[in-house]
């Protein structure tokens, strides 16, 4: 099998800190498993095998921890293997909102857009043990909130999955028309994470 990460490039990946909930990475092999079948999700589990991680996805624990860069790097083989495209990444995001166990703790924050944002934070630290999210604005009045992702950052596949997962948390609140944007990027230079929301 052609190499898709060298074990070196694997090595650095691993240095990422922090762990996050299984529903992540879960969702990311269900996508790969629901568009290139059985088939592709052993290619997937096949190169971490080699590289010295050996994971079924389908035994993931979506409510248990794993390591945060597990995603990243799950991530980044779709990427290379299969040429997922940013929307392929994003309805991975929203694929995560929609089936992961942990939503129900908090359906009750899903009244209102802006009650679901005032808990994002919340929500975020359900899910990860490294980063910050905050909202940083809410205005009713011209449609739009920003949220703020502080010492966090996988790669920029990992920056879809969010889009996609904020669209369809806001989706949840409301029959809104949702747009969300990374308007600033780590990846990018800028100091932080930053998406803006628009209904």
């Amino acid at each position: 099998m052609e190499e898709i990460i060298s074990k070196k490039e694997f090595e650095e990946i691993k240095k990422a800190p922090g762990e996050m909930r299984g529903n992540g990475p879960k969702t990311i092999g269900d996508y790969i498993l629901r568009k290139e079948g059985e088939s592709g999700l052993q290619k997937v589990e096949e190169i971490l095998k080699v590289l010295g991680y050996p994971i079924e996805y389908r035994k993931i624990k979506q409510m248990d921890y794993y390591p945060m860069w597990l995603a990243g790097v799950t991530l980044l083989i779709a990427k290379r293997l299969f040429d997922f495209s940013n929307e392929d990444f994003r309805k991975m995001g929203e694929m995560d909102v929609k089936f992961t166990p942990i939503k129900k703790f908090f359906v009750k924050y899903f009244v209102s857009l802006k009650k679901a944002y005032e808990a994002a934070p919340k929500i975020f630290s359900q899910y990860y043990t490294e980063g910050k999210l905050e909202m940083m604005e809410f205005n009713e009045k011209e449609r739009r909130a920003i949220l703020k992702v502080s010492d966090f950052g996988l790669n920029e596949y990992h920056c879809q999955y969010i889009i996609g997962y904020l669209s369809a948390s806001a989706g949840m609140a409301g029959k809104y028309p949702i747009t969300c944007e990374e308007t600033k990027c780590t990846f990018r230079g800028d100091e932080y994470h930053e998406f803006t929301i628009k209904w």
